[in-house]
């Protein structure tokens, strides 16, 4: 799971305190097919689009970090360029709330206006899982291609945008397209160990991102027209919400089941022709538009927070998938933004989350120490392999501490220390439980934490975390030891 260079998703999704919409959008005309809206109707509308809009602004949000703003610490590469990243995440990164540090990342930003592109991976060794996620604006996962689907050999494939109608040339092994015209693809390769990384590299340098003209040695179209992006961070997020909205729906061609609430935020001016302007608003319905953020927000929480099924106090749910996986339900996917933003489909990864000890209490490393145990025979069964990854409550980023250790993972067994009886035992604790404990230390922040599970390519046999909510396998307590 990975918004601007100080981009909080809970500040993101906050109350948006000053933003306004254009009372009837689209000019005279609209004005005239539509009666004005009443400070109700903009409270209602503003509730549904938050919720609507909420992952797509999000998205606007790191795309204009990674590939468009030089200058925002976390800037990556210009569209259709590959970045490679022979590192994994730290507490230093801060523009993607609930980030893995399992896997070293790879990046390519899409624009596919003026024509496709095609993503090369090498021939990877068996052992070694990899996956290629490809995302779009809506946050849909389109297309996944890695050990899991496709496997480790070579291959060509090819990412269209949602008007292309051209050919496939020869060497393409299958054609993915994407629901608007921008997407990021999102490598993960697997480090098995810091000294693993040099092998990491080699992997990543096989990696290519080609325009199709590029790769086919044609000469390349017209270039499409340049875009003067708006800036954003969290404070003019909070206050020009629905005119980074009204952008990024401009490149989201929609699909039926968008057409209620895109006509509910046409009412307000946003999605319809030209640049949505927000200053015409009387102040009235500035207010109710705040309200309904505000009342979205809280929904999105609270959604969040009954996500799927509650096991052993963990939320164990299916949040992340394609078009046809969330099929209108924006509220889930929404609330599966806010709690890590570009996680992968259940059947490549499941998330198990918790912020709270099983009799529903907080946990909170400030006042009490907490282990998490895995019976014999009993870790998370997987294919590929699986962590648990430590993350502050308020911010869900990483934790800054002595060992520079943000995870404990299934590649770090063999340095582990296990019980007489064959359990695994984790220390999760602000401070060292001892030198001879500190191979299974988990570190806390000094107050609330997030604590996030990755198994990557679950296993389908019994036991098994899937279906999620009703698999064989449960994640294991966190227990409270003082």
């Amino acid at each position: 799971m990975l918004s601007s260079a100080r981009l909080r998703a809970r500040r993101l999704c906050a109350p948006l305190l000053a933003t306004s919409a254009l009372l009837c959008g689209a000019g005279a005309a609209a004005s005239q097919a539509a009666p004005p809206v009443t400070p109700a109707e903009a409270r209602a509308i503003a509730e549904e689009g938050f919720i609507y809009g909420l992952p797509m602004v999000m998205d606007y949000a790191v795309m204009y970090d990674f590939v468009i703003n030089r200058d925002s610490g976390a800037w990556k590469a210009p569209f259709n360029q590959l970045r490679n990243e022979a590192r994994v995440f730290t507490s230093a990164d801060t523009t993607v709330v609930t980030p893995n540090s399992d896997t070293p990342y790879s990046f390519v930003w899409a624009d596919l206006r003026a024509e496709p592109i095609v993503i090369t991976v090498p021939q990877i060794e068996p052992k070694r899982y990899y996956s290629v996620m490809m995302v779009d604006n809506n946050t849909f996962n389109y297309a996944i291609i890695g050990t899991r689907t496709t496997g480790n050999g070579a291959g060509n494939f090819m990412i269209v945008g949602p008007k292309w109608q051209g050919e496939t040339p020869a060497g393409i092994k299958k054609v993915l397209r994407s629901t608007t015209e921008f997407s990021m693809v999102l490598f993960r390769t697997q480090l098995f160990s810091p000294q693993d990384m040099p092998n990491v590299e080699k992997v990543q340098a096989g990696y290519q991102a080609r325009t199709l003209s590029a790769f086919t040695g044609k000469p390349a179209p017209a270039a499409a027209p340049k875009i003067d992006w708006p800036a954003i961070n969290p404070e003019l997020t909070r206050t020009r919400f629905f005119e980074y909205l009204d952008l990024v729906m401009d490149f989201a061609p929609p699909s039926p089941e968008e057409a209620a609430i895109r006509a509910k935020l046409a009412r307000i001016g946003v999605g319809t022709k030209g640049k949505f302007d927000p200053s015409a608003l009387p102040p009235e319905l500035r207010a109710a538009i705040a309200d309904g953020m505000k009342a979205g927000s809280d929904r999105v929480d609270a959604r969040g927070s009954t996500l799927g099924s509650e096991i052993n106090g963990w939320r164990v749910s299916s949040a992340f998938g394609n078009r046809a996986f969330f099929n209108g339900d924006w509220l889930l996917r929404a609330a599966a933004a806010r709690a890590g933003i570009y996680g992968l489909d259940a059947e490549e990864a499941m998330y198990p989350l918790t912020r709270n000890a099983p009799d529903g209490s907080l946990l909170d490393a400030s006042k009490h120490k907490y282990t998490i145990t895995f019976a014999k025979a009993q870790l998370p069964p997987v294919n590929a392999f699986w962590s648990v990854t430590m993350y502050d409550g308020k911010t869900q980023f990483l934790v800054a501490n002595s060992l520079d250790r943000y995870l404990i993972n299934s590649p770090m067994l063999g340095g582990m220390k296990f019980g007489a009886d064959g359990s695994l035992t984790i220390y999760v604790q602000k401070d060292s439980p001892g030198k001879d404990k500190e191979s299974n230390w988990l570190p806390t922040p000094d107050g609330p934490m997030f604590i996030a599970m990755r198994l990557y390519w679950p296993k389908t046999e019994p036991p098994s975390i899937l279906p999620p909510g009703k698999g064989t396998w449960s994640p294991p307590k966190v227990v409270a030891t003082d």
